[in-house]
């Protein structure tokens, strides 16, 4: 049996922005295998953007709308005592990125009823301005992270 290999190893950059941000991006939003509507569906979503806001580079205003929905901190539970708590914790980059694409992802497989290259460009565009349901989830786990400060000293 071959051995196990990092995807990050081999991912390769997406053709038209040579990105490996984008090609990972690309990757989360597809489904069933087919990568080529999902790259068509992230491209026409930049397309939309650029429509709409003349005066924004879309690559930018995605990179941008990525780094602005990452968390800093979270909360996971640790067992102290028979008592759980919520901890408060730093959350490193690759997971940071994850939960990032997982909110903007989330958030625009719930919204119903219009073409989900339209829905993505709605959340870049939210998520660039700091609003939309994506930077709430990540202002809602800041929040929490802050409430449960109390228990900082538990994370060992």
């Amino acid at each position: 049996m071959g051995r196990i290999t990092a995807s990050r190893s081999q991912l390769k950059p997406d053709p038209r922005f040579n990105s490996v941000l984008v090609s990972k991006f690309v990757n989360n939003l597809m489904h069933d295998g087919k990568k080529t509507v999902a790259l068509n569906v992230f491209y026409n979503s930049l397309e939309e953007i650029k429509r709409r806001k003349a005066d924004l580079e879309p690559f930018e205003v995605f990179e941008q709308a990525i780094e602005n929905v990452k968390p800093h901190i979270e909360v996971r539970s640790k067992r102290v005592g028979g008592a759980s708590y919520q901890v408060p914790m730093q959350v490193n980059r690759s997971r940071q990125q994850a939960l990032a694409f997982r909110w903007i992802l989330g958030a625009i497989r719930d919204k119903k009823g219009r073409p989900t290259h339209m829905k993505l460009a709605d959340e870049f565009l939210a998520a660039y301005n700091k609003e939309g349901t994506a930077y709430t989830k990540r202002e809602n786990t800041h929040r929490m992270a802050d409430a449960n400060k109390a228990f900082a000293h538990f994370a060992w």
